[in-house]
């Protein structure tokens, strides 16, 4: 039985392989940071004396740098490949908890967080995997980037609950240290494994047969080689960026995300308004980093059965009526129903990178990604701390629930009316 498993192992295409590895990479960012900020955020505000928004703020400055680093970001991938991005995203946030450990004022908090741990998160954990996905994968791109999306839910699942173990039972400093710790042990060797594309080991997307070429062109070049789907149209992104569909998705991802990223970042203590202790606050969102998993498999196998787009609208009108349950319920059920369909939010995530994808190919896939995070990632940035200085003025999040709503039912539009753009004039 071990036998027929290695076999099977072994005659696996390689890009499952990746696959696999952007997993893991992205487990651990969303374990140790998209997920894990959020046990943080109360014991930094209270130790340090700070305002939620002030809190906010570095999330959201974060988020912003994130957007600066964008085109150069995803420039850096297209040249260079993933690898050298990943490895750099690994070491720095996890040298930056470590010294997060450290921090004694707000300024401080400032430099450790901007200047260390997220200077090169959004390269490392969120560009490059799917970049990966997208090198490796046509025909399977919905389902290899869904994989890879929906293990940010696994790594919060597994990771968030010991951060917040760590940072009850010794201190969120402790905690800090042991988060930067494990980021390094675990993210460096899984870096190490990365492989840029099937065209440097000789091979083809979705594992496509090379048929025989002639002694002057390699099989990774030959434009006859393979199946028909493994050609696309390439945009550069020039061409890309005189598109409707380019500036739509990005309209459409920076409402969506503006919701997320507030409510994410803000769970705990919006838990914690609605009536509910932090303990099980905690363990609220260590399920819905389990229930996104579900969502993602689920939303990404649709995908590859339907529109796109059509499917991204439902999946925001979802959501909005999950904000619906969060702002007007009275119970606690109500809570775990916001839980449960709030995933299907972020299972949009892998679907719009897979539309960017088939919409625009896979040579310029990052550079064109960067430059859209440059333009949607403001969303994410100033939500959270908007949502902290409401919060602030009236010791309540109510007011920010109708602005939530309304802005998912924005995105549901947008996205439900993208349009795949004609192949560019070469």
């Amino acid at each position: 039985m071990i036998q027929k498993l290695r076999q099977s192992i072994a005659g696996l295409f390689y890009g499952w392989r990746m696959v696999a590895v952007g997993c893991a990479i992205r487990m651990l960012g969303g374990g140790f940071h998209l997920y894990g900020f959020t046990i943080f955020f109360l014991p930094i505000t209270q130790e340090l004396g700070l305002t939620r928004a002030a809190t906010s703020l570095v999330f959201s400055l974060a988020r912003a740098e994130g957007a600066i680093e964008g085109p150069v970001a995803g420039y850096l991938i297209d040249r260079l490949g993933p690898r050298p991005m990943i490895l750099a995203g690994v070491l720095l946030s996890g040298v930056g908890y470590m010294l997060l450990a450290t921090v004694n004022s707000y300024y401080g908090l400032l430099a450790v967080y901007l200047g260390v741990i997220s200077l090169s998160f959004s390269a490392g954990f969120m560009h490059s995997p799917m970049v990966l996905a997208n090198s490796w994968f046509i025909r399977r791109r919905a389902l290899a980037m869904t994989l890879i999306s929906s293990a940010i839910g696994i790594g919060g699942t597994i990771i968030t609950p010991m951060l917040a173990f760590s940072v009850q039972t010794w201190g969120w400093r402790q905690g800090a240290f042991l988060a930067g710790l494990g980021l390094i042990l675990t993210g460096v060797p899984l870096a190490l494994l990365v492989q840029r594309s099937p065209e440097s080991m000789g091979l083809l997307p979705d594992g496509a047969l090379a048929a025989k070429s002639s002694p002057k062109t390699s099989p990774a070049h030959d434009p006859h080689v393979g199946n028909a789907t493994t050609q696309e149209a390439d945009f550069t992104l020039s061409q890309a960026m005189r598109t409707w569909a380019f500036w739509m998705i990005i309209l459409a991802t920076t409402t969506r995300v503006a919701v997320y990223n507030s409510i994410t970042v803000h769970f705990v203590p919006i838990m914690v308004w609605k009536g509910v202790s932090e303990q099980r606050a905690a363990a609220m969102l260590a399920i819905m980093a389990l229930m996104s998993l579900p969502s993602h498999l689920l939303v990404g196998w649709i995908a590859d059965h339907m529109s796109k787009p059509r499917l991204m609208g439902a999946c925001m009108a979802i959501g909005a009526t999950a904000v619906l349950f969060l702002a007007y319920g009275e119970s606690e059920w109500t809570l775990w129903v916001f839980t449960v369909l709030f995933t299907f939010m972020e299972a949009i995530f892998p679907v719009g990178w897979a539309t960017v994808g088939d919409f625009f190919g896979r040579k310029s896939f990052a550079t064109i990604r960067g430059n859209m995070s440059f333009f949607y990632l403001w969303g994410p940035a100033l939500g959270p701390v908007i949502t902290g200085a409401i919060y602030d003025r009236y010791h309540s999040y109510a007011p920010m629930m109708s602005a939530f709503i309304a802005l998912s039912l924005i995105a549901s539009c947008l996205y439900a009316l993208l349009v795949k753009p004609p192949s560019p004039c070469r």
